[in-house]
């Protein structure tokens, strides 16, 4: 059985994630073109180095101090599945808080717990001020099919933030419904 909690500054540490795969095997994108989106062939694996554990510590401590929203899913005492929410409104027409992260383990995919965890999220952000949830989501196909069933669209407006750093993700909307 899944718990679901709060995660707080002081428990985000490299043991957090001894459990958690991260391994994502990638064989399709989506990919803008002209104007269109279309799908492409691009396989991939995507992982973590250690270095990209260590840099998303410092994010998600980060997140914590600044009054954001961490949440996480666990199996046997062990995190399978995490989301994060920057405070702070930006773009004043859209009222847009940032889903920074959302991730479930390898062994625990399709078991809903990305949906709930995603679910948090919304009623956090919600409670918080905001209109929508941005989301700079990863282009695999499989990804994108996850955030479309969920009801994510394609963002009004683009984080330049955000593009420049993954140019190759779909940078995405989710209307919180009053």
């Amino acid at each position: 059985m899944i718990q679901y909690r709060r995660l707080f500054e002081d428990e985000i540490c490299r043991p957090l994630f001894k459990s958690f795969i991260r391994r994502q095997v990638v064989k399709e994108c989506w990919r803008k073109e002209d104007n269109r989106w279309m799908i492409k062939d691009d396989p991939f694996i995507d992982d973590w180095t250690e270095e990209d554990y260590d840099a998303l510590i410092v994010q998600l401590r980060n997140t914590a101090l600044a009054g954001g929203f961490l949440y996480g899913a666990f199996s046997d005492g062990a995190l399978k599945g995490f989301v994060s929410v920057e405070a702070g409104l930006f773009c004043r027409e859209q009222k847009y808080l940032d889903l920074s992260h959302i991730y479930v383990s390898e062994d625990m995919r399709r078991k809903k717990i990305g949906a709930v965890l995603f679910e948090a999220a919304a009623t956090w952000a919600k409670e918080n001020g905001a209109e929508k949830l941005y989301i700079s989501a990863h282009s695999a196909v499989e990804s994108q099919a996850f955030y479309r069933n969920l009801g994510c669209v394609e963002a009004q407006v683009y984080s330049q933030k955000h593009v420049e750093k993954e140019p190759y993700d779909c940078q995405l909307e989710y209307k919180l419904y009053t």
